[in-house]
């Protein structure tokens, strides 16, 4: 029998915790899809360093491991005190100093990095610093101050984000350092980059053509952490590629009750608009430290997986935990645990879908047939991929082989869910005799066994994008001799 291939995809934060010797392979062979190069921490040089090592780790394994550069966005911090950390007390007055060349902080003041903060709030607003951790009420905005009440205390120390509860914050979406980050990130060669704070889809809009104009093709991830982002939230994900369920800033601005319901929100318009759909931010928080997980988060990892999700995401974890191996391990167990209980309810009827494509109507064909008459796998033979990505937005329990002689176009297929990047070459042959030899090849790798059944979509001209226009049912013969049973 032939083991269970995992669906969701797992993508980990590289970080100090990855860079010492032999980590970050043992890494990849836990089975992680997708690496995220975190922008907001270390200088460009780490991160060439980073990417280099990670693609001569994945050739030694034989893998191939797609790349995501995360935008710092423009994250509001507090700056950097005198003294170090400071107490702050409940009812305590605290001034935010808002000026460019404000002092080093001390226990009544500090100075914040969104110069324009003082304009945006007014008095009654609460602001959350350090996740939530500390809570402030505005008491009174003066020229470019903020004085606040401590309504929550703690322990403040440099550099510490600052939200206003409900959003509402004007800063822009790119700062001067995404912009130079962007480049940075086309030079990398990244298949993903993800926007933070994302407001708009016009803020999409932008990051992608200023990826463009840096010679980028990387596909843009929104990361949803705004409360704005909630209500132009359709806009948004029809204007990116992915979208992310950034919990920590969005768990803040809007409050944690509200988060569970809006994590379904946003992964059910993900899927309603045939994109890809991340979950991300504390997932096994507590594996910083312990080797295994906790009961909660191992529920909440097979929760995202059963309500379909592409892939999950590991930040401090694997970036700098003390086990990021066991981290994976622990990752892709629940996964398939949560995968082995999945049960298909989506109506693949033609009338509950708008099909505006001939290959977006083909794979729709593709995942009926394989519910109706039973198939160990569908085959897609492509370019770009995208024939993989519409097969991937309709949920089904049959595993999906992607073969493509386009290496950029495998990475990126790396994220969508269900689905098996294969490097193969079709090109220069005719549409049936690279049928015959894609059902040769992943036999010969062990995918498929005499006997059978496949469905396979192809297009007239194989190598040409977009023309995926054929769906052939085909058995496995001795020898993995493609043998046909029909053609739609």
């Amino acid at each position: 029998m032939q083991p269970q291939l995992r669906r969701t995809k797992i993508i980990a934060t590289l970080g100090p915790a990855t860079d010492a010797p032999g980590a970050l392979k043992r890494l990849l062979a836990e089975g992680v899809n997708v690496v995220r190069l975190n922008l907001s921490h270390g200088t460009p040089d780490d991160h060439r360093a980073r990417a280099a090592a990670v693609r001569a780790a994945a050739a030694e394994l034989g893998n191939e491991v797609a790349i995501l550069a995360d935008l710092q966005g423009p994250k509001i911090r507090v700056e950097r005190f005198a003294n170090g950390p400071i107490e702050l007390q409940a009812e305590q007055v605290f001034t935010l100093d808002c000026r460019p060349d404000a002092p080093a902080g001390d226990a009544t003041r500090v100075g914040v990095s969104y110069h324009d903060l003082w304009r945006d709030v007014k008095p009654g607003d609460i602001l959350l610093l350090d996740d939530g951790l500390i809570a402030l009420e505005v008491l009174e905005v003066g020229k470019q101050t903020v004085r606040c009440s401590v309504l929550i205390g703690g322990r403040l120390s440099d550099r510490k984000g600052i939200n206003r509860q409900g959003g509402g914050l004007t800063v822009a979406a790119l700062s001067d350092k995404d912009r130079n980050d962007i480049k940075l990130a086309a030079e990398l060669e990244a298949d993903f980059l993800a926007v933070s704070f994302v407001k708009t889809a016009d803020d999409i809009h932008t990051a992608r053509r200023l990826l463009h104009e840096a010679g980028g093709t990387a596909a843009l991830v929104a990361k949803i952490e705004r409360a704005e982002a909630i209500v132009n939230l359709s806009e948004i994900v029809i204007a990116s590629d992915a979208v992310m369920v950034a919990r920590g800033d969005l768990g803040v601005e809007i409050g944690d009750a509200e988060l569970p319901g809006l994590q379904k929100k946003i992964i059910r318009e993900a899927l309603l608009q045939s994109r890809v759909v991340i979950t991300a931010t504390q997932m096994m928080q507590s594996m910083v430290e312990s080797p295994i997980p906790t009961r909660a988060e191992v529920l909440d990892v097979a929760n995202a997986v059963i309500d379909g999700t592409d892939a999950v995401m590991l930040s401090q974890e694997t970036a700098a935990g003390k086990h990021p191996d066991k981290a994976v391990a622990a990752m892709r167990r629940v996964c398939l645990g949560a995968e082995r209980q999945f049960e298909p309810t989506e109506d693949l009827s033609v009338g509950a879908h708008r099909l505006d494509r001939t290959d977006q109507a083909i794979a729709l064909a593709a995942m009926f047939l394989a519910g109706q008459i039973g198939v160990r796998a569908i085959v897609a033979l492509t370019e770009s991929g995208g024939t993989a990505q519409w097969l991937s937005r309709y949920r089904s329990i049959v595993p999906i082989y992607a073969l493509s002689r386009n290496a950029a176009a495998r990475r990126r297929m790396l994220l969508y869910r269900d689905v098996n990047p294969i490097d193969f070459d079709a090109q220069g042959v005719g549409p049936t005799q690279a049928a015959r030899d894609a059902i040769r090849h992943l036999f010969t790798l062990g995918h498929l066994s005499v006997d059978d059944r496949v469905i396979l979509t192809t297009g007239d001209h194989t190598g040409q994008l977009g023309g995926t226009n054929t769906l052939k049912l085909l058995k496995v013969g001795q020898g993995g001799v493609a043998e046909g049973l029909g053609e739609l």
